[in-house]
């Protein structure tokens, strides 16, 4: 395969440098985005340290303005986007505070349209691209408390849908990559939030709530959804396109 410009947004962290730190010792360029400019420096300076190829760029994906910003400055013109920036909140609906249920649908599913509609006239005028989309098992499924974040991430799946219909007349494929739980710390503060609201031990929050409803009874690994992604942006995925990959340790085949 070769090598591609990718760029991950919320890459400053988590499930994001996760993935760039993985694509980057495959041989490919990583544009790491984040809100936190000194977030996105480190984790491309880790990059570049470790012999990789990488730069960063301050992006939020709910500004039509700073997303003209980066597309502007970018080194290179990006070959595979990866849209991954997310954030969490938990609450019952009648107590989640409605600025707070807006901002979280703003970055996880308009975010992603803005992006994808940034990025598309670059990949047809050369005549290829790869979207992928950092769904969840909650793209599938529902738990209590989580009204933004579900509701986001379901309707993440029919966006990618109609991106692929309009695409289908050129080498561009979006998917949707859905994980159960990866050990991040937007996880680790899910647990406490979790701990909080449902009155129980942490340790419980892991056990009952996270990763008793998938058999394999395992987190996620950064390796895995890099690889799937890589898998994705090969070749032989070209005609892989508006799909969920569901990575959830076999919750939802029960």
């Amino acid at each position: 395969m070769s090598h591609r410009c990718i760029l991950i947004t919320g890459a400053g962290s988590g499930i994001g440098a996760g993935i760039a730190s993985e694509l980057a010792s495959a041989g490919h360029h990583l544009v790491i985005t984040d809100v936190n400019r000194d977030a996105a420096d480190a984790v491309a300076g880790d990059i570049r340290s470790a012999g990789g190829s990488a730069e960063a760029l301050v992006l939020d994906v709910t500004s039509d303005d700073s997303v003209a910003a980066a597309m502007a400055s970018v080194s290179r013109p990006i070959d595979v986007l990866v849209n991954n920036a997310g954030l969490q909140h938990v609450a019952p609906l009648e107590e989640f505070p409605m600025a707070k249920w807006d901002f979280l649908v703003q970055v996880m599913l308009v975010g992603v349209a803005r992006l994808t509609r940034a990025v598309l006239p670059g990949m047809r005028e050369r005549g290829f691209g790869r979207i992928v989309n950092i769904g969840s098992i909650h793209s599938l499924v529902a738990s209590p408390y989580k009204s933004a974040y579900v509701a986001a991430k379901h309707g993440l799946l029919g966006l990618s849908k109609v991106v692929a219909l309009e695409t289908a007349d050129t080498d561009i494929t979006i998917n949707t990559i859905c994980p159960t739980y990866v050990k991040t710390p937007l996880v680790d503060t899910q647990i406490a939030d979790q701990a909080r609201t449902r009155g129980i031990p942490e340790s419980q929050v892991v056990s009952e709530v996270m990763l008793k409803p998938m058999p394999k009874g395992v987190f996620i690994g950064f390796d895995e959804l890099a690889g799937i992604t890589a898998f994705l942006m090969s070749p032989v995925a070209r005609n892989i396109t508006g799909h969920t990959i569901d990575v959830d340790g076999g919750w939802t085949v029960q």
